[in-house]
């Protein structure tokens, strides 16, 4: 069996704890490496007066971690600003937000260089390398440039825009033609991968068949391939004992309220004011129901050096504090706002507690916390999963009740619908969607990018 490298921008010591506040992707990729073993390598997260290219090396719980620490100025140019500021909203359709700056640009290409440099010489013959998204788009390419011959294969988490939007930055068409150094490109959802094909189309003139892109003498596979969860392991952490006491504080707290939970990294593709506003119409629609829900907003801060990501959360707290003081009473307050991570088994216990899960994302490559809330949930009594349509987890979880997270009106609507859902329906759906998380889960995710990158048959 090959060894498998993966390489991405920040790395995740595996800690062999669930109370640390990890992301999901961090989580599938521990997963995927326990089950293969290999290398994982990427950026520290912290920063070096000079770059050196030293690794510190670590092992724990069956994985091998190596880091590299960073220059102030690569942190700035290259992940506050080519992939923070220009990529990342982009590649989510804020085409508003994203600032094109010929230091970010240069900046994105030379930490990939220096990536590529310092990787290059743990890389053995045979092993199979796996890139992770936005932030290396050139290392693939670059490594080839130092002569790795191996087999190389690149995973994007987030959306590929439409062709007119990625057309507006300068350097597109250069950006596209490094994943053409790979052998295999995944993607989410078939949505996202037919847009990179309008695009190498249409801009390059390359030519797309049977699954493989070719452009001139280079060519590369295209995978559909959404990425699952550890459907058992959550399972398990909702059954742990930390859950079941973080249900039952939940529970009562709620004072025999229903509680709809949100879980979301605060980030202007999450569409948390658009969800607020929904909440808002949800109360002032039915009244009724004013002091029969509370709406607990979890949304641990991120990017806080980006200017967008300030704003956003005060733009949020104005609002929770606008809507609580139009609609709160002595004995109840409509949403409670924490701006805080918690551990994964906290929130399996917050998930199987709330009678609604909201996942609305204005654009999202998958969306994992929409699974982890289904896998959490009592089989014999379910809570109701309310899913954006704009999320790569809505193709496979459609028996969520779907909606469009830029409508008030259509979120306010499903609050209602999730909670007169009788049992029966909410047992159907969950089931379906289960099936699913578990069918599809994160080694199946592996195993058929691994068997794409390989040259194995890939199951449908």
């Amino acid at each position: 069996m090959s060894r498998l490298i993966v390489i991405s921008n920040r790395v995740s010591a595996p800690t062999g704890s669930t109370s640390g506040a990890q992301g999901g992707l961090a989580v599938a990729l521990q997963s995927a490496l326990k089950a293969r073993g290999g290398l994982w390598f990427g950026w520290s997260g912290q920063t070096t007066d000079q770059f050196s290219g030293q690794i510190d090396f670590q092992r724990a719980h069956g994985v091998t971690t190596a880091t590299v620490d960073l220059e102030e100025q690569d942190v700035e140019e290259y992940y506050n600003g080519y992939a923070n500021r220009t990529l990342w909203p982009l590649f989510h359709y804020r085409i508003d937000l994203a600032e094109y700056q010929r230091d970010f640009a240069e900046g994105y290409q030379r930490t990939n260089e220096r990536f590529a440099e310092t990787v290059r010489p743990l890389i053995e013959p045979g092993d199979a390398i796996w890139v992770q998204d936005y932030h290396m788009f050139p290392l693939g390419a670059e490594l080839r440039k130092r002569g790795a011959k191996n087999r190389i294969g690149f995973f994007l988490h987030i959306p590929w825009p439409p062709r007119r939007l990625l057309a507006t930055l300068p350097e597109a068409v250069d950006l596209v033609a490094n994943l053409f150094a790979y052998d295999v490109l995944g993607f989410h959802t078939a949505e996202w991968c037919e847009s990179f094909c309008d695009f190498v189309r249409a801009e390059m003139g390359a030519e797309v068949k049977d699954g493989v892109a070719y452009l001139g003498d280079r060519q590369v596979k295209l995978l559909v391939d959404p990425i699952g969860i550890d459907a058992e392991e959550f399972k398990g952490l909702a059954g742990s004992t930390r859950a079941r006491l973080t249900y039952r504080q939940m529970k009562d707290s709620a004072v025999g309220r229903a509680m709809i939970v949100g879980v979301d990294r605060l980030d202007y593709s999450k569409g948390l004011e658009e969800r607020f506003a929904g909440y808002e119409k949800f109360l002032e629609d039915h009244p009724e129901e004013r002091k029969e829900v509370f709406l607990l907003q979890i949304a641990p801060p991120s990017r806080g050096a980006v200017g967008s990501y300030q704003r956003i959360r005060s733009a949020l707290e104005g609002t929770a504090g606008r809507i609580n003081g139009a609609h709160a009473d002595l004995d109840w307050v409509p949403i409670r706002y924490v701006n805080q991570g918690y551990g994964r088994d906290v929130l399996a216990g917050v998930y199987r507690a709330a009678r609604i899960g909201l996942v609305t994302p204005l654009r999202d490559g998958m969306n994992l916390v929409a699974k982890e809330y289904v896998a959490a949930q009592d089989p014999a009594d379910p809570g109701v999963l309310i899913l954006s349509r704009f999320a790569g987890a809505a193709n496979q979880l459609d028996q969520a009740v779907l909606v469009n997270p830029y409508s008030a009106e259509e979120l306010s609507d499903a609050i209602m619908t999730a909670l007169r859902m009788p049992r029966d329906e909410r047992i159907a759906r969950w089931r379906s969607m289960m099936d699913v998380i578990e069918r599809e889960d994160v080694t199946w995710w592996l195993d058929r990018f691994i068997d794409a990158l390989m040259g194995e048959p890939v199951p449908a």
